[in-house]
């Protein structure tokens, strides 16, 4: 397998170009994205790009399936750009949560791409099941809203993010959803900036998100927090989220993506 590595505010993904998406997808996520046995990323992405609309299928980690990803999809542009030779583009690529509109651009490090994509309506999410307040009760919380960006949501506003215990609050919390969900946890900083940290459905503890960090835009700038453009300050970075107004019917995401490395494993 050809592979490429590329990450957006340190969330990291392989990407392989394929006629079709393997039967053992998920198989080959799990083998390739550990970080001590394989060659380690948050998700691996199977791009097909044959001279139509370029087609994109993430699986996380631990091989499970993911409708969307807006660092991902952005990951993907990039290499993409890369595969065909040229420095700058605007594309549409096909999700499971639906088309997106990506563009990238060109910095003076060539492994290194201005991204952004359009991440479409953030819509109603799914609500919890009985019992998830008592889950982040311990949290004390001043309001939590759940969000669809083509894949689950459930932002927490909290005192200090960093204070959080991830790996312990995030799966108590996946429990409580049928599909799982990623939890965001943040604190608003000033009128157009925001402090998140997540936990993403199928990868865990993450140094960024990108449809999370569009969710949590969004409900804050519902909640009457932040102004239309809003910096999201992740572990790994920060993104710049342009959240649906009465004017701009769609969210829009945007950070650098950056080429790590090119990588050959065998695939017996």
């Amino acid at each position: 397998m050809q592979l490429t590595k590329h990450h957006a505010l340190g969330n990291d993904f392989l990407i392989t170009f394929v006629a079709e998406i393997p039967d053992d997808a998920g198989e080959r996520a799990r083998t390739l994205c550990d970080r001590r046995t394989g060659v380690g990323a948050d998700g691996l992405i199977f791009g097909i790009d044959d001279g139509l609309m370029p087609i994109m299928r993430l699986f996380n980690s631990d091989g499970s399936a993911a409708e969307i990803s807006g660092n991902g999809v952005r990951c993907l542009a990039q290499a993409i750009a890369m595969r065909r030779g040229v420095p700058a583009l605007e594309l549409d690529i096909e999700t499971v949560a639906g088309v997106r509109a990506c563009t990238v651009e060109p910095t003076e490090d060539p492994a290194v791409a201005e991204t952004s994509v359009d991440m479409g309506e953030v819509s109603s999410g799914d609500d919890p099941g009985d019992g998830f307040s008592e889950v982040i009760d311990g949290l004390n919380p001043h309001r939590w809203a759940v969000a669809r960006v083509g894949n689950p949501h459930v932002v927490v506003e909290v005192d200090d993010p960093a204070a959080v215990d991830l790996d312990r609050i995030g799966p108590a919390i996946e429990r409580h959803f049928a599909d799982g969900v990623n939890a965001h946890f943040v604190r608003v900083l000033d009128d157009s900036t925001i402090e998140l940290r997540p936990w993403e459905r199928g990868a865990g503890a993450t140094l960024a998100c990108g449809s999370g960090a569009t969710a949590t835009a969004q409900r804050c700038h519902d909640w009457g927090g932040v102004r239309d453009t809003v910096a999201v300050r992740m572990p790994g970075g920060e993104a710049r989220v342009e959240v649906m107004t009465a004017e701009r019917p769609t969210a829009v995401l945007a950070s650098s993506t950056h080429f790590v490395a090119a990588v050959q494993v065998p695939h017996g």
